[in-house]
């Protein structure tokens, strides 16, 4: 499968469906405290993506076998994927929630991570420093840049931070398709791999393990935890490759900030 150059058209089609993703993680934010559980979460991400912004979750129903839910509520030591249950959030937990919407054919595709009331300075670091590890990614991307000095800009921060890269999940290019080409690894060599180029729309979404990084998927097919059961993080932009460097096409409608 070749990467798919969006043109200007298919561009603002993602710039929309970026923005919808955004504006439903703002959406949720309010509702994260102590007592939810991930269903009453999903359930509400369900209706505002088809009701409020007139899209589909795309997470629905995909893959083998099919994801039950309309989001994914990784908790704690889940790294990703985790799917929604009736499980209470308690007090210290940190969640990621993933939300992927399908409007007018284009995927949105951003996930954030979220305190459940008071956590720990601990936990707070390891978020602090996914965030840091994302974003250090994206500072990279701009024509002839390549995707090795992405994972190793990522990579970087996380492992001077005392952190572990999980290297079995990555970034994808995004599109119509869910996941398309390109592969965006969060971890490698700097002038390593593909070229980026102007109209490249693709993901990069760090998961970063407190502890070590081996993993294991759990019977359901989907969820999947640490190994040592140690907390794990992650972020997820889309990022646009523009004519001279990179535009984000799902930062907060609410603070402006990404």
């Amino acid at each position: 499968m070749a990467v798919i150059i969006k043109n200007a058209e298919e561009i603002a089609a993602m710039r929309v469906a970026g923005r919808l993703a955004a504006e439903a993680l703002d959406y949720i934010g309010q509702f994260i405290k102590p007592g939810i559980t991930t269903n009453e979460i999903d359930k509400l991400i369900h209706d505002y993506h088809i009701n409020v912004q007139g899209g589909y979750p795309a997470p629905l129903g995909y893959g083998n076998p099919p994801f039950p839910k309309s989001c994914c509520t990784s908790v704690n030591h889940v790294i990703c994927h985790g799917i929604p249950d009736d499980k209470p959030l308690k007090n210290g937990d940190i969640l990621n929630i993933d939300v992927t919407i399908i409007k007018d054919g284009f995927h949105g595709d951003s996930s954030r991570m979220y305190a459940v009331g008071e956590i720990s300075p601990q936990a707070r670091r390891l978020i602090n420093i996914t965030h840091e590890s994302m974003m250090a990614g994206i500072s990279v991307v701009k024509p002839g840049a390549t995707l090795g000095d992405i994972g190793y800009a990522c990579q970087q921060v996380v492992e001077n931070a005392g952190y572990s890269m999980v290297q079995e999940f990555c970034g994808h290019g995004v599109g119509r398709g869910f996941h398309e080409e390109p592969q965006v690894l969060h971890y490698g060599r700097r002038h390593t791999g593909l070229k980026l180029q102007p109209g490249m729309i693709f993901t990069i979404e760090p998961m970063v393990n407190q502890g070590k990084r081996q993993l294991r998927i759990l019977n359901d097919g989907w969820t999947v935890v640490t190994k040592d059961h140690k907390l794990s993080a992650q972020w997820e932009h889309e990022v646009l490759v523009t004519e001279n460097g990179y535009e984000i096409l799902t930062i907060s409608p609410l603070t402006g900030k990404p």
